[in-house]
């Protein structure tokens, strides 16, 4: 069932956590509190990395920011570089997939920021 202002079908009577929603899923992947900052400021950077990225992200602990870094890469968005130098060298930077994934961004920060201000 979809509803009048939009094409995207409703879960009709059902939980709407035991459906296959594609927004609830987007939402496991980037919702979380750390997961939007690192991907703003790989986005910026390219590539970047990891103790920039740390330094960047005021407040997160080395530990969080390793867990969001590999959720990000399990999920496709994000590539992870190690060389094998000394000391070692890692950089992160968006895959395609992650790419795909800026526009909607932008079109989130633009809707957000006209809220802000509205009124």
């Amino acid at each position: 069932m979809a509803n009048s202002e939009s094409d995207v079908p409703l879960p009709n009577g059902e939980n709407i956590y035991d459906t296959e929603c594609p927004i609830l899923w987007a939402m496991r992947v980037i919702g979380q509190k750390w997961k939007l900052p690192i991907l703003w400021y790989i986005r910026d950077k390219g590539t970047i990395r990891y103790n920039e990225l740390r330094r960047k992200v005021v407040g997160i602990t080395p530990t969080m920011l390793t867990k969001c870094l590999v959720e990000l890469e399990e999920s496709g968005l994000v590539h992870r570089e190690q060389y094998a130098e000394i000391p070692p060298r890692v950089e992160y930077s968006l895959t395609e997939q992650g790419k795909t994934l800026l526009p909607a961004l932008d079109e989130l920060y633009r809707w957000a920021d006209a809220q802000m201000h509205a009124g």
